[in-house]
């Protein structure tokens, strides 16, 4: 009896055990079943993870590339207007380098010239200098001259004028009646002796622009020697302030820009001299006073394009208007129109060439920024500048086409990625950084 108890109590252990055992197997199997789809789970969604397209490729293409340029574009508007405000806060001293520049480039070939004569150059740029100077002091002294002398005689045909005007409106169809004009004629009297104080503050802005216009010329010409003489070592002393990788382009780009620079000044010279001496001699056989005073404002207005040779073709006729009648003034725009006509399709395009080649959209443009940052000045210098910079940028531009064009094609079958090893920095060769035609 104990022997059968035993039996049982070794089964009913053994039954025990096993039971522990498959429930152990279920408990670990159900904990792996658990893990598999946990881990099924992660799985799952790192692949809907990877399924997700980018935040940066959800954008379409259109709109990235405009952001791209936008932002690069404020970063350059930024820049430029930074660099306004400077040159803005120096503008005298802008003014006079730019005009020293380009009185540089119209005296430079003569300092050159006599060097190889055999001068030496400190002489050459003396004499140079002296002559460019004293002919543009003449030139000044004479219109002054010319403008006293003949003032009196001015101001008689001026009321002579005045009164036949306004005889003109009397007889005219415009019914205009004689107390109308005495009506405006008061007005502008009253409107004169109520703005004496704004009119002395005038005068007084005025000496303080010719202070500057004074201090700006002298500057200019002390400018102007020092190009003349030392115009390669200022130039190579402008190069080094450059990075060594972008001295070779920037080298390459100053020819170029000179000789665009040096035609631009010789062409404009030529053709505003003829634009005066025809047009003055047409309003003297006219007999319009101040034929020579008034040819050499069209001469020197003639260094703005476009706008220069409307004002002083305006002048001109205006001048003949008050002081001849209307049929001179008639004769005399005739005179103007056919000389600016000559000048725009015979003069421009024969003289100038192809050497300055700008839009004329481009000049206007041009002319009237410099006009509206740096007055007259601005609108003076703003084409020549608009055409060397114009003339450097084609240049840079070659350059990033030739590198292009030098960039070896992948062989067919080849790894793209397999870039061959680029040159040791400093073992290509150099072009020499030669300077501007000026400086030599």
């Amino acid at each position: 009896m104990s022997g059968i108890r035993a039996v049982y109590g070794r089964a009913k252990g053994a039954a025990t055990a096993a039971g522990e055992r498959r429930a152990r197997a279920l408990a670990r199997h159900d904990a792996e079943e658990a893990a598999e789809r946990e881990r099924a789970v992660r799985l799952r969604r790192a692949q809907a993870r990877d399924r997700a397209p980018d935040a940066a490729r959800v954008v379409p293409w259109g709109l990235r590339v405009a952001a791209e340029v936008a932002w690069r574009f404020l970063v350059l508007a930024a820049t430029v207007w930074v660099l306004m405000r400077v040159i803005d806060s120096v503008r005298l001293v802008a003014l006079a380098f730019v005009a020293a520049l380009l009185i540089t480039a119209l005296l430079q070939p003569t300092v050159a010239r006599l060097h190889r004569r055999g001068l030496p150059q400190g002489l050459a740029t003396v004499v140079t200098a002296l002559c460019g100077f004293l002919a543009l002091g003449l030139i000044g002294w004479f219109v002054v001259w010319q403008v006293l002398d003949n003032l009196d005689s001015l101001s008689e045909r001026l009321q002579e004028g005045i009164a036949e005007l306004k005889q003109w409106l009397l007889d005219s169809p415009f019914h205009v009646t004689e107390q109308q004009i005495n009506g405006i004629t008061e007005r502008l009297s009253d409107a004169i002796g109520t703005s004496t104080s704004e009119i002395t503050s005038t005068g007084l802005q005025g000496v303080t622009v010719l202070i500057e216009v004074i201090t700006g010329m002298l500057l200019a010409m002390f400018i102007t020697l020092f190009l003349l003489y030392d115009g390669r070592k200022v130039w190579e002393w402008t190069l080094r302030l450059l990075p060594v990788t972008v001295r070779p382009r920037v080298a390459g780009a100053g020819p170029p820009a000179w000789r665009t620079l040096t035609a631009y000044i010789r062409g404009t010279l030529i053709v505003a001299l003829i634009d005066a001496v025809f047009i003055g001699v047409g309003i003297y056989f006219l007999g319009v006073p101040l034929a020579i005073p008034i040819a050499v404002v069209i001469f020197l207005a003639s260094f703005v394009p476009l706008i220069g040779a409307i004002a002083s073709g305006a002048l001109a006729v205006i001048v003949a208007l008050v002081t001849q009648g209307v049929f001179t003034a008639l004769m005399a725009l005739l005179v103007v129109l056919l000389v600016q006509q000559i000048e725009g399709h015979i003069l421009q395009p024969f003289i100038l060439g192809r050497a300055v080649r700008i839009h004329p959209l481009a000049v206007v443009l041009a002319v009237t920024t410099g006009g509206l940052v740096a007055g007259i000045g601005g609108a003076v210098v703003a084409v020549p500048l608009v055409a060397v910079a114009n003339t450097v940028i084609v240049h840079l531009r070659s350059y990033a086409d030739e590198d292009e064009d030098e960039e070896p094609a992948a062989e067919p079958g080849a790894d793209p990625g397999a870039a061959q090893d680029p040159e040791p920095a400093g073992s290509a060769e150099q072009p020499p950084q030669r300077p501007p035609d000026a400086v030599e």
